[in-house]
Order: C-alpha cells, then structure tokens, then sequence
C-alpha cells in the first residue's frame, strides 16, 4: 500500500519560512521522480515544484521561483520543500505526490502525471 505522509505545515507570518516533508512507503521512492502540489480555498491544485529521481533536476512554479526550494533524501524516502519569504498567496493546502507511471523518475507538472498523493498539510501565512 502507498502512503505519502506531509508534515511541517502551519502558521507563518509573511516573510517567514516553513519546511515542509513528506514521507513515502510502499513505492520504490528512489527511482521516482516527486512533486509538490497546492490548492487554495476555491481555487483548483497547481503545481509548485518537482524533482526527478534522483534531484539533479528540479522544476518550479513562476509563482514560487527564487523562494521555495525543492529537495529530496532517498535514504529516508522523504522529500523537502523549503519555503521562504512567504506570502499571504502561498496560503493554501500543500499536497506531496509520486510519479508512478510511464516515464515516473523524470520531473513532470501535470497533476494527472503523478499517481500517488498525500493527504494534504494547511499552510496559513498572515500579513
């Protein structure tokens, strides 16, 4: 059974940092690429940043370019997203995801393209 499990989410203030991690079991985690997803109230998930498989690459959102970063540990199955100089926009849930079909170990942007998902952590950034 997948399981994706975020933590480090809550309450920042604007310009404020917050780390963000995701434990994976139940998938090969080294040999797929990653990604992190975000919705806020109504509005529709978009994409934020991924990584392939092994973090030589990585792509981002223009909306968080230069501010967040992603990463990744294979030896713990876990990825990062180190978000800094927050803005009240960042304000949504943040969801992590796995690559798990054809091509699953490079980056992609594409919600339909990563087949395992996290249950969600809320980040909520004040002015």
């Amino acid at each position: 059974q997948v399981q994706l499990v975020e933590s480090g989410g809550g309450l920042a203030q604007a310009g404020g940092s917050l780390r963000l991690s995701c434990i994976v079991s139940g998938l090969t985690f080294k040999g797929a690429a990653m990604g992190w997803f975000r919705q806020a109230p109504g509005k529709e998930r978009e994409f934020v940043a991924s990584i392939n498989w092994n973090g030589g690459s990585t792509v981002y959102a223009d909306s968080v370019k230069g501010r967040f970063t992603i990463s990744r540990d294979n030896a713990k199955d876990t990825q990062y997203l180190q978000m800094n100089n927050l803005k009240p926009e960042d304000t949504a849930v943040y969801y992590c995801a796995a690559r798990t079909g054809e091509g699953y170990y490079n980056i992609a942007t594409q919600s339909a393209d990563f087949g395992a998902w996290g249950q969600g952590t809320q980040v909520t950034v004040s002015s």
